[in-house]
């Protein structure tokens, strides 16, 4: 049985009635008649950049989104590159955006991360912008980075 088209209450045009009863289920989305996502858990969402993983989860109506953004080379491997590493891994966090951060785990790994509050109603299109500027934003810091001698984590074919 197909659910009639209703006019969702944003003024937007229906979406196809065939889709069946609302919300439809998409994945971990509920997806709203005016195209409003829902969450019962909290998704997440993989995607590479640059060769870079990058994961994003959506909790509580915040995004957050981190990659692997590279290692310090180690003294032993490459020891004209550390010093120049760690003085562009020192300079970097003053350089980034309001709710970035950068950060060094135990094994001299570097993540960048952004948290962020979703504008609701939160939707496929605004999920997909906050993603891509994340990315588009991310690259002066990777390519800061990699100047510096960062070494990058193991590439991903993309």
């Amino acid at each position: 049985m197909h659910a009639a088209a209703t006019r969702p209450a944003s003024g937007a045009p229906p979406l196809a009635p065939s889709l069946g009863p609302w919300p439809y289920p998409h994945g971990p989305f509920l997806v709203e008649p005016d195209g409003a996502l829902r969450t019962e858990r909290a998704p997440a969402v993989r995607f590479a950049w640059r060769g870079r993983r990058c994961a994003a989860r959506i909790d509580q109506g915040r995004l957050r989104i981190s990659v692997g953004a590279g290692h310090v080379p180690y003294t032993a491997e490459r020891p004209a590159a550390r010093p120049r590493a760690l003085a562009a891994i020192a300079a970097l966090p003053a350089a980034l955006p309001e709710g970035w951060r950068l950060r060094l785990t135990p094994a001299h790994a570097l993540d960048l991360e952004q948290e962020c509050e979703l504008a609701a109603p939160l939707t496929a299109t605004s999920l997909i912008a906050a993603l891509v500027g994340f990315a588009l934003a991310l690259d002066a810091y990777l390519e800061r980075l990699d100047s510096a001698g960062v070494a990058a984590p193991g590439r991903l074919n993309t």
